[in-house]
């Protein structure tokens, strides 16, 4: 064989080579990316639930004070349980539209600034918004079921009047509870695991997608 022909040989099996390298990284990355979709599967299925619980939470709320308009209070404490229905219809709807926005055929930075959007929704909004709301948003369910409880043995019972300290004992132990979560998050961040907290409020779901992206981008630039 010349050396020509040699040189030809070689040539072709060192594209070939190439080509094979290419395929293989081409795969794997879809492999990753797969299973990357696959991965947030769980956090879509509990958004799903979540905006379904809300709106059940919502009719609730509205089927209370709509046949008690006539009193104020309980008219208030109805709407106060449909906002609260509202707020994880929202919550789980922002969530599932961000998910929804992640294009895996896009480039790996885009699809890694796209995560890090649900990322900083979950951790710098939805996290601190819910644990305010979550101190404070049992208190209507507790007044509308002890109402319900009551008025199915008295209907005329009311048990703002018949217990008028119990509203704002309830409020008080949600202001103990708010303060207990400050000193938690506090305490958690002065011993150093903020970035630990971030991954909880996060969920597992968006840091395994995280670990995926970053392998994936390790492997591009080997």
């Amino acid at each position: 064989m010349e050396l020509d022909d040699m040189k030809h040989a070689w040539q072709t099996l060192q594209v070939q080579l190439e080509q094979q390298q290419r395929l293989h990284q081409r795969l794997l990355m879809e492999s990753r990316l797969d299973k990357m979709r696959h991965g947030l599967r769980p956090l879509v299925l509990g958004q799903s639930i979540q905006l379904a619980f809300g709106v059940a939470i919502m009719l609730w709320g509205i089927s209370f004070w709509s046949v008690r308009m006539e009193v104020l209070h309980w008219l208030i404490v109805g709407v106060l349980v449909q906002l609260l229905g509202m707020s994880l219809v929202l919550a789980a709807a922002r969530n599932l539209h961000l998910i929804q926005r992640i294009d895996y055929a896009a480039p790996i930075l885009e699809i890694q600034q796209r995560l890090a959007a649900l990322r900083a929704w979950r951790v710098r909004v939805e996290a601190p918004v819910f644990a305010v709301i979550g101190s404070f948003a049992w208190i209507p369910l507790v007044l509308m079921e002890i109402q319900l409880d009551d008025e199915r043995v008295a209907p005329k019972l009311d048990i703002f009047l018949l217990a008028p300290w119990l509203v704002s004992h309830l409020i008080l132990c949600g202001c103990v509870s708010l303060a207990l979560v400050v000193v938690v998050f506090w305490l958690v961040r002065w011993a150093g695991h903020r970035r630990w907290l971030e991954n909880n409020f996060a969920g597992k779901c968006v840091q395994k997608a995280e670990s995926m992206l970053e392998q994936i981008a390790q492997f591009k630039q080997e």
